[in-house]
């Protein structure tokens, strides 16, 4: 069984949602990225979403923008992602992982390699943006194969037509955008999300995960207690920036405020009432 689909399992168990938290790889350095990585589990992190650098991240907004441009100018790449996988599976077999970003660095890797090497770096899933599901069979068969989930984005523009065209193929979990637009911007209503995730569901058996726009514990808490997954990415990775010096350099206990909130979100999500 999968990571995500033993994870998932469990906290159904559970009867609670999963707390998803999304940073970017190498932001603002490989060091500090790498313990922030490390230490999200112990702050209550149930999977983990790890962005791929690229220059040109166009569904994400001004945070998530500024921060792959500061791991790209520390030195980030697709070689040194997965080595950020590979040590964080060196101390922790459990938590799943997955890739967000953009086609262009995997295509740039080479696909055959990229799955080979994601596979045995630890990585569990894909979430490709910008990849459509009619054109994603030559990353989602190879992925396939090396036992990588590729999972797929819906919107509030996801219509009954559109959605069983997004879900056909699909794996790991179903990620809803909760509101048009970039990441980082205005949050949906509990009432929208309610509507949606139950939509969705009517298509799919896959867990589904809602994000974007997740700010507070109590927002997180909210959609855990609709959703399968809350994920929470541009909040904490403004957390970071707002941690550095001037010259992108981490000030003294940036990582454990990080932490620390993350911690608070956490709290949100399994409180929340299912």
């Amino acid at each position: 069984m999968s990571r995500l689909k033993s994870c998932f399992e469990r906290l159904a168990g559970e009867n609670r949602a999963a707390f998803v938290t999304f940073v970017t790889a190498n932001d603002p350095d490989f060091g500090t990225s790498l313990e922030i990585v490390m230490g999200l589990p112990d702050a209550g992190a149930d999977i983990i979403e790890l962005g791929m650098p690229f220059t040109d991240p166009s569904a994400d907004g001004p945070a998530i923008d500024r921060a792959a441009q500061r791991a790209l100018a520390s030195g980030g790449s697709m070689i040194k992602t997965l080595e950020m996988v590979r040590r964080f599976r060196a101390v922790n077999a459990d938590t799943p992982l997955v890739l967000m970003g953009y086609f262009n660095p995997v295509y740039a890797y080479g696909i055959d390699r990229f799955t080979a090497d994601a596979a045995a770096a630890g990585v569990d899933g894909l979430i490709i943006v910008d990849l459509p599901p009619e054109e994603d069979e030559e990353l989602r068969v190879p992925a396939g194969k090396a036992g990588i989930d590729v999972i797929r984005l819906a919107t509030p523009t996801s219509d009954d037509t559109r959605l069983p065209t997004i879900l056909s193929g699909a794996s790991g979990f179903v990620y809803y955008v909760a509101v048009a637009g970039v990441t980082g911007g205005k949050s949906a209503t509990k009432d929208d999300i309610s509507a949606a995730v139950a939509r969705i569901k009517t298509h799919t058996d896959l867990p589904v995960a809602v994000g974007f726009g997740i700010r507070t514990p109590e927002q997180a808490a909210d959609v855990a207690s609709i959703a399968d997954a809350a994920v929470v990415g541009s909040a904490i990775v403004s957390l970071i920036e707002g941690g550095l010096d001037n010259d992108n350099k981490p000030k003294k206990g940036m990582t454990e405020d990080v932490l620390t909130f993350t911690r608070k979100l956490a709290d949100g999500v399994r409180k929340a009432k299912r």
